[in-house]
């Protein structure tokens, strides 16, 4: 286990536990040492119980995309083709709806986002393992990248237009965090 100390312009001191499950440790500047390494050994209970927990939930993680096999060449392509059958169209369906059209889709093996769209260029990316929800639920994240094209931030606006497209935005959004078992970060103050 490592242990980092940052010191910052900050009133407490603070801890987290990383994905590695590294400690990282903010403390006020000019707080001495000791003080620190106090505060780290009064919280040795917390600190073994978050690593613990944070080391389920990336193996929580790790299971859920290993349920898609992309080992080799063919999984690959297999995976890419049953993707683009279902969101092609989606994406159709919805650009006519919406009023928008994307000017390229393109597919990743990305854990960090189901989707992204790019507003200068005007493509959108999506995620091969999308393969893992629910049609529904990778409907909500086609419609999510259309409403990009329409406006490019998370604002207000952008929630109207995913309530006006696709209703059960916010229950098919819960669906997908649930299956994949997203946790906040663990953090103490």
């Amino acid at each position: 286990m490592d242990i980092q100390v940052t010191y910052r312009w900050t009133s407490r001191l603070s801890m987290r536990i990383v994905k590695n499950g590294d400690v990282h440790v903010s403390a006020p500047i000019g707080l001495s040492k000791s003080k620190v390494e106090d505060f780290i050994a009064q919280h040795s209970d917390w600190i073994e119980k978050a690593r613990k927990r944070t080391a389920e939930k990336q193996q929580q993680r790790a299971n859920f995309y290993n349920q898609l096999p992309l080992a080799t060449r063919e999984q690959a392509c297999e995976a890419l083709a049953r993707l683009k059958a279902m969101v092609e169209p989606m994406v159709e369906k919805h650009s006519q709806i919406m009023g928008v059209r994307p000017t390229r889709l393109y597919y990743k093996a990305t854990i960090s986002r189901w989707g992204q769209c790019n507003i200068k260029d005007g493509s959108i990316c999506f995620s091969l393992y999308l393969l893992l929800l629910p049609e529904w639920c990778v409907e909500h994240v086609v419609v999510h990248e259309l409403c990009h094209l329409l406006e490019p931030s998370h604002n207000a606006r952008f929630h109207k237009l995913m309530d006006c497209y696709y209703p059960r935005w916010r229950e098919a959004r819960a669906e997908a965090r649930r299956r994949l078992s997203i946790c906040r970060n663990n953090d103490i103050s």
